[in-house]
């Protein structure tokens, strides 16, 4: 999973990487009538560019937003620590796959994260651990942007930034949508990335659907860092793309398909592109 600097060759194998891991996240979500398929969408680039091109043997990974499990599911699938079995029971009875990352079952997942806002908090003890005993490696840790409603996430950024823990990245899924609307209408917290740089965090804003801007910016050794993201809730399905029932509804037998048809004609664009 180690990572390499990115350039031409890279932005068109992702292309390839992200437009099987899109179809297949497509295909378990409406396989198993589960939905949370926009925020999946609006974190899969930055789950596959973590996964395939920085994470290394000494690193450590925290999905805070744990509803876009489904993404980490299929990025995980893509390295070969799933399988295609393991997909097919996504969210089904007894499954380790449940619909936030578990507790146990699949070792890369360090911690269960159903309840949003604890994700960063232990990040930032994982990454002060690792100063403490003297390891190697970063840990990382992505949240979404309506996480940051939660009190959580700002106790531990005074922690992180207090602590001056170079160790630690953490990423923002800033899509603009959470549970009842839009980030703006429900707690507005724009410019988000101002914010970060007024607790001293060196703060990095990239485009989050753009392989090339997210490796670049993980690439940073400098610490404690953010990155801010910016997404769109459902990208790549046209029907879906910044629309809040896509926070809720699986999709239909004629949705999937079209789905599909979309993503299938964006990757062969991307690929040749």
């Amino acid at each position: 999973m180690a990572g390499r600097p990115p350039g031409v060759q890279v932005q068109a194998e992702a292309a390839g990487l992200i437009q099987r891991a899109k179809l297949r996240l497509l295909e378990m979500h409406y396989q198993s009538k589960v939905g949370h398929i926009g925020g999946n969408l609006s974190a899969l680039d930055i789950l596959m560019s973590l996964y395939h091109f920085r994470l290394g043997p000494d690193d450590k990974f925290v999905l805070a937003k744990g509803h876009s499990a489904g993404a980490l599911y299929v990025t995980l699938w893509t390295v070969g620590v799933l399988s295609d079995e393991d997909l097919r029971h996504f969210h089904g009875e007894g499954t380790r796959l449940s619909g936030h990352p578990p507790l146990q079952g699949i070792p890369e997942i360090i911690f269960a994260t159903g309840s949003l806002g604890h994700g960063l908090s232990l990040a930032a003890g994982l990454a002060l651990g690792k100063r403490l005993r003297g390891e190697g490696g970063r840990v990382f840790c992505l949240t979404s942007d309506g996480e940051w409603n939660e009190g959580s996430c700002w106790e531990a950024l005074i922690f992180l930034a207090h602590q001056k823990l170079d160790n630690l990245t953490f990423l923002v899924d800033l899509n603009g949508m959470q549970g009842f609307g839009s980030t703006r209408q429900v707690a507005n917290l724009d410019p988000l990335a101002d914010k970060f740089r007024a607790f001293g965090v060196k703060t990095v804003e990239v485009d989050g659907h753009d392989v090339n801007s997210i490796c670049s910016a993980l690439e940073s050794s400098d610490g404690p860092l953010a990155i801010v993201a910016d997404t769109t809730k459902g990208c790549g399905v046209s029907f879906m793309e910044n629309q809040m029932a896509w926070h809720y509804l699986p999709m239909s037998e004629e949705q999937y398909q079209q789905a599909v048809r979309e993503v299938t004609e964006c990757g062969k664009l991307s690929v040749t592109a």
